[in-house]
């Protein structure tokens, strides 16, 4: 009784305190005038630090003087423009938005949960609502409602199959085997962030794929122990009430044909670059033959994944005529990139943060001070990092955007750790999974208003402190399993992306 009130009562705070926080666009305007004031201060005070690359002595350099008036003007449109996340997932979001405005994600989702078998239909839950998040927003819809249904008719406690579902999608989504808008959107922050103390490092939106590829699987199993071992215990027998009705989604012939088609497309598409890739002296390899380092192909691996969702998409919306011609793709194309109004916006003023906070010399200043701190408290190795992700967990309570959220740590961290000699695309998985696990136990969430309407429907009672018992549990395992993953990818000198380790 006294956790169960030490949880509402932690619950009750956070959600206060996350409510005086302002709009993600708000708070990156108090941020600017922050650095506009603390770069001032600083170069009052004539604070410097030698830059550990070049050995030259770095100043701080104050916003508010002629020449950072000069710089503001000069440079608001290229920092926005040239801001890297913006053109990748915009680019991203053209082929993944097309397929799932005409519905393919949405159908492919549907159909591989109502054609598992019932002995594995945990864990294909879990496996699905980890992979949903190409869908985006959408896949809150679908998943965990459907997922409810699929264990309610298997006669399975159908909140067991809603909060696995919302597990699978909420705390998991991070993870993926395919690269998504997610890897777009981190990458290129941490990339614009790393070049204030190495203008040639680049993390690519792969760097990441080793570690997540297997979060995948990882978590699927243990997001299956969770609900079979622990919620759906907790939960006891299911009692429905009798005027109670509820329909299996209902996929037509047509459907069908249209995924059968869009499947043989997609295998197509995979074997003609799989065949280019492995012909001798193909132009996609690297000089030294290498396919995923160093290649041209995962440098240009954009163009492939744009191409491989355009091609099924399409084929997808012709085979159900929702395509009829180029303007009906375009149309869809369009649609996608409406929906990335919010981000384009937000994107401005991120892009505006960083870059002054570049130019001011701040983010080294605070990098070397931060990384001889660490170095004099001998807190130097591993467990720094998994400091870095207690501090992120906390924070991801409050700030619910993960590109805002890592938009404001990545400056600070990003830096400091390379002085530390640790890869920033590594840097940047520590951070993922801790933004990922705590994802629907705020609620700040939005959607976790819309996953209690879905708990609604089966158990009228149920509020808030219902939904974060029952993903409280999946956010402790995750998070416990991805430091141990982390752990042991930083031990064995485990790749997290193709050629990236934790050192430099």
């Amino acid at each position: 009784m006294n956790n169960s009130k030490s949880l509402m009562s932690f619950l009750g705070w956070v959600e206060r305190t996350g409510n005086r926080i302002p709009h993600p666009f708000t708070l990156f305007l108090y941020l600017i005038g922050f650095v506009f004031v603390v770069s001032w201060v600083g170069s009052l005070l004539g604070l410097a630090v030698v830059h550990p690359g070049t050995e030259k002595e770095i100043a701080i350099k104050s916003l508010i003087s002629s020449d950072g008036l000069h710089y503001i003007l000069e440079s608001m449109v290229t920092n926005f423009t040239e801001f890297k996340p913006l053109g990748l997932v915009l680019v991203m979001m053209l082929g993944i938005g097309l397929a799932n405005k005409v519905g393919l994600l949405e159908a492919a989702i549907k159909r591989t949960l109502t054609h598992t078998p019932k002995s594995v239909i945990t864990y294909a839950v879990l496996f699905i609502g980890i992979l949903g998040n190409l869908a985006s927003d959408a896949a809150y819809i679908v998943i965990p409602p459907l997922a409810a249904m699929i264990f309610r008719s298997f006669g399975r406690h159908p909140i067991a199959g809603l909060a696995a579902g919302i597990a699978g999608v909420g705390c998991g989504f991070t993870a993926n085997i395919f690269i998504g808008g997610t890897d777009a959107i981190l990458s290129g922050i941490t990339t614009e962030v790393a070049k204030v103390m190495d203008p040639d490092k680049i993390v690519t939106i792969t760097d990441n794929w080793y570690f997540m590829s297997l979060s995948v699987i990882v978590l699927t199993f243990v997001g299956g122990f969770i609900t079979e071992r622990v919620v759906e215990p907790r939960l006891g027998t299911y009692k429905e009430e009798e005027d109670f009705e509820e329909k299996l989604v209902d996929l037509n012939p047509s459907v069908k044909r249209a995924l059968r088609n869009t499947a043989m497309v997609a295998l197509l598409y995979i074997g003609m670059i799989a065949l280019v890739l492995f012909l001798p002296h193909s132009p996609l390899r690297g000089e030294d033959g290498g396919i995923l380092v160093d290649s041209p192909f995962r440098d240009g691996i954009i163009p492939f994944l744009l191409g491989f969702f355009v091609l099924t998409g399409v084929t997808y919306g012709v085979t159900l005529k929702k395509i009829s011609g180029v303007s009906d793709v375009v149309q869809y194309m369009t649609e996608s990139i409406k929906d990335m109004a919010g981000f384009i916006v937000l994107v401005f003023v991120i892009a505006q943060f960083i870059a002054y906070i570049n130019w001011s010399n701040l983010t080294v200043w605070i990098a070397v001070g931060g990384a001889d701190l660490l170095k004099s408290i001998q807190m130097d190795g591993f467990p720094s990092v998994i400091l870095f992700t207690l501090i992120t967990l906390i924070l991801s309570l409050l700030i619910t955007s993960g590109s805002a959220l890592w938009s404001v740590l990545a400056p600070i961290f990003i830096p400091m750790f390379m002085l530390l000699g640790y890869h920033p695309a590594f840097i940047q998985v520590a951070y993922r999974i801790a933004d990922s696990a705590t994802n629907m136990i705020t609620p700040l969430n939005p959607f976790v208003a819309v996953m209690l309407g879905f708990l609604a429907k089966y158990d009228k009672k149920a509020g808030l402190g219902t939904h974060v018992s029952l993903l409280l549990p999946y956010t402790v395992a995750f998070i416990v399993v991805w430091c141990l993953m982390l752990g042991i990818f930083a031990l064995f000198e485990i790749p997290v992306g193709p050629g990236v380790q934790m050192y430099l």
